[in-house]
């Protein structure tokens, strides 16, 4: 495995139609939900942009299992657009929108748990070595590529061992958002004042001390991830007004997509150019000091980011929105009934009960193992607890 790798090491991929430079132009550039005015306001769009995380192929850590790749050269680009994606959640989450990150500067410690949850170690609960032995439950073996769908799923499971950040992970199905079974994932009632005065760090115990009533539920964070097919063999120019609409909106973590076994991390537009990050780069394995901290200096992408005309790219996507309250979701659920679902023909569709046809709903929840936390997939025998998803499984690239 490690020979037939070893080429991509060095590996930039560069295609005629990816653009670099922005131009100098007076025209908005969306960003995921911000815009800025490209003429006047280029520096302040650069430093939107090498805030996000960059994570991009790594050489040189543990083995995958003990005795698999020990680099995700040459195949492991979707699952670090996905990383990327679900990174910009958690900083949304913990740090909001509008924080930035400047180079050698302190960050705050929600920064630094953040990145430490993606170090390429068994042990971190987003690392390679999870997502790769998760997708063995969706039917990919170690070192093989994933597409949108199947990093979207791996996802939602992770997230389940994730008890810091509690997020839930909504992945919808056959093209279709339903209002009420995020609502029945998301609104969590709260536990007895009993239960709480016990765990004085829950949800519960932080909303009781700022006056919410006991009876009304919690929300909890949503990632909702929406994987889509868009045309045949390319885009249908249909959909690409709708396909940009997405990332002007305040909940929007861009889309995955790219090329086949070419994955790229679109966080926004200028014009009919996506713009995004191209995690096709080996860098070296970065670890945590012994203090905790990581240096943080590989994952941002200081240079301009590139650009693609938005006809080029694969018609296998999927978008990602993040809702921190439920009036987040309603808003994002009123946007897409007034910019989506206006159109002839939609992307996807947002109703507001569950199909009659379809398997009942039920939420996800961590399946009983004999350990916690990210070291649970040591064993891949362990994933015969989750339910695979393959009646839904529509896209492929």
């Amino acid at each position: 495995m490690e020979s037939v790798l070893s080429k991509y090491e060095n590996q930039i991929t560069i295609f005629t139609d990816y653009l670099e430079e922005f131009p100098d132009r007076d025209e908005l550039v969306w960003i995921l939900g911000k815009q800025h005015l490209l003429k006047t306001e280029k520096s302040k769009l650069l430093s939107d942009i090498s805030a996000r995380l960059w994570f991009t192929y790594r050489r040189k850590f543990s083995p995958i299992g003990g005795t698999g790749p020990s680099s995700d050269a040459g195949w492991g680009c979707m699952l670090r657009c996905g990383q990327m994606m679900l990174a910009q959640a958690l900083i949304c989450r913990h740090l909001g929108r509008d924080w930035n990150w400047e180079k050698q500067k302190e960050q705050p410690k929600e920064y630094q748990r953040i990145l430490q949850s993606f170090l390429d170690r068994k042990d971190c609960c987003y690392s390679i070595h999870q997502m790769a032995q998760m997708g063995v439950g969706e039917g990919k073996s170690i070192g093989e590529w994933f597409g949108p769908n199947t990093v979207a799923q791996v996802l939602k499971k992770l997230a389940l061992f994730d008890e810091w950040n509690s997020l839930a992970v909504y992945v919808s199905m056959d093209n279709t958002v339903v209002i009420e079974d995020i609502k029945k994932m998301c609104c969590v009632l709260p536990l007895s004042a009993d239960i709480a005065a016990e765990s004085p760090n829950s949800l519960t115990a932080s909303n009781q001390s700022k006056g919410t009533s006991a009876c009304c539920p919690a929300w909890k964070p949503l990632l909702l991830i929406v994987p889509l097919r868009l045309g045949i063999n390319q885009i249908n120019p249909v959909y690409v007004d709708a396909f940009k609409e997405c990332f002007k909106m305040p909940q929007s973590l861009g889309a995955l997509g790219g090329k086949p076994n070419n994955a790229y991390y679109f966080i926004g537009f200028l014009g009919n150019e996506l713009i995004f990050l191209d995690p096709h780069t080996t860098q070296t394995f970065v670890d945590a000091e012994e203090n905790g901290t990581v240096d943080d200096q590989t994952f941002h992408c200081l240079q301009s980011p590139q650009r693609m005309n938005i006809l080029n790219l694969d018609p296998s996507v999927a978008l990602g929105f993040f809702c921190k309250e439920e009036k987040d979701f309603d808003n994002w659920c009123s946007l897409v009934q007034k910019e989506i679902l206006k159109e002839n023909l939609r992307m996807f569709e947002l109703v507001q009960k569950h199909p009659s046809h379809w398997p009942p709903f039920v939420p996800p929840a961590k399946p009983e193992v004999t350990t916690t936390g990210a070291e649970f997939i040591d064993s891949t025998e362990q994933l015969e607890e989750f339910d695979l998803e393959e009646d839904f499984e529509i896209l492929s690239v």
